[in-house]
């Protein structure tokens, strides 16, 4: 009963706990805002940010973790419209200037491919290609995208607090929990790997 976007989600915030050591993760989410059909058609800037908790606590099965992301998604999702400027005086977080408030990883599931229609309504169409990389506007940001043969990821972060090392060492291990999420979603969290086998024997081999 769980949608790609939930699965997905339920990874990244499994990892992020345990990265952190947190039994309480958000995430942000970006949503088109276009919820009624009469602003489909509308030219605009509708886009809204969710904040999706989730609490790790329990150490239960996957597949229960994963039900627990599908409710608070769907509640979130049935109050998109609430703008999040109206959650920050709500919530009225300690500000710094130092992270973003309510949640500092955002995860956000592309719908669209690179493909694009020649023409649209009469007006000649193609693809705007930025040749610089993605500014980095939260910690971490991991967008995936459904490709031919499987999901594709890109992982932006603040180059300040990470280095390139580091984020491909946890995109390996985003890939590698997900495989375990498939061959046993029954497992408790903690049973799910982050490492592989080849790279467990090398920290055995180290003393680690």
């Amino acid at each position: 009963g769980a949608t790609p976007f939930m699965t997905l989600l339920a990874a990244c915030q499994l990892l992020l706990a345990r990265w952190s050591g947190q039994t309480e993760v958000v995430v942000g989410t970006p949503v088109a805002g276009r919820t009624r059909g009469e602003t489909e058609g509308l030219i605009g800037y509708f886009l809204n940010t969710l904040a999706l908790p989730t609490d790790q606590g329990g150490d239960p099965a996957f597949r229960e973790r994963l039900a627990r992301v599908r409710e608070a998604t769907l509640g979130a999702f049935a109050h998109q419209e609430v703008p999040f400027e109206r959650l920050l005086e709500e919530l009225n977080p300690p500000r710094t200037l130092g992270h973003a408030p309510v949640f500092q990883a955002m995860f956000n599931l592309l719908s669209f491919g690179d493909d694009v229609p020649g023409e649209l309504a009469g007006l000649p169409v193609e693809p705007l290609h930025r040749a610089d990389a993605p500014a980095a506007k939260y910690d971490l940001t991991l967008y995936a995208r459904e490709e031919e043969g499987g999901i594709g990821f890109q992982l932006v972060y603040d180059a300040d607090l990470f280095g390139a090392e580091r984020m491909a060492e946890m995109l390996g291990q985003l890939r590698t929990l997900l495989e375990g999420i498939v061959k046993s979603p029954e497992r408790r969290v903690s049973e799910l790997p982050l490492l592989r086998p080849e790279e467990r024997g090398a920290l055995r081999a180290a003393g680690v």
